[in-house]
């Protein structure tokens, strides 16, 4: 089931976490399996089943990241072990990040790096900030286009995490 249906909120990157947590505690009250103790052994399995979809839902819709990969899950726009098609500008600004980080000699040189990755996270963190905004309030058409250009985003930032790790190992020399 859906996310988003289960707890009757509309899809969207920036929900209204005091209803989605509201909506959590209704309903971790509502199928909490000690109050269906004496309930068939298939009735005891659905109230588990339900209180555990509950958890994981909350989980997932609460935590920013988490909600972003499931909205383009949903959406069949992210999938294990997919090669995404990134910008070929993108690609060579992160080869060259990449290749000076393998040169990389002292401290100073790694904060440069540090700092120019940073700001390439923030830059896509911010178009994606603004492409999330008001997603709820378009039509099904502008819909899937804006999750296509959130979809790119979302990858970009998969690689550039991957620089972050390198660059995390690299400063333990220093």
């Amino acid at each position: 089931m859906n996310y988003f249906e289960f707890y009757n909120i509309p899809e969207s990157f920036n929900p209204d976490l005091a209803l989605l947590k509201k909506q959590f505690y209704r309903l971790s009250k509502e199928y909490h399996p000690d109050f269906y103790a004496t309930e068939s052994d298939e009735r005891q399995q659905e109230i588990l089943e339900l209180s555990t979809l509950n958890n994981k839902a909350y989980y997932t819709l609460n935590d920013p990241a988490k909600r972003l990969e499931y909205i383009l899950r949903t959406h069949n726009l992210i999938s294990e072990g997919a090669k995404p098609q990134l910008p070929a500008d993108f690609l060579m600004e992160m080869m060259d990040i990449n290749e000076r980080l393998m040169e990389v000699e002292n401290a100073e040189q790694l904060g440069d790096i540090t700092a120019e990755a940073l700001a390439v996270e923030n830059d896509l963190q911010s178009a994606l900030d603004v492409l999330t905004a008001d997603y709820e309030t378009l039509s099904d058409t502008a819909k899937e286009d804006r999750l296509n250009k959130i979809a790119d985003i979302y990858y970009r930032l998969k690689y550039l995490l991957r620089i972050k790790e390198s660059l995390d190992t690299f400063a333990t020399r220093f």
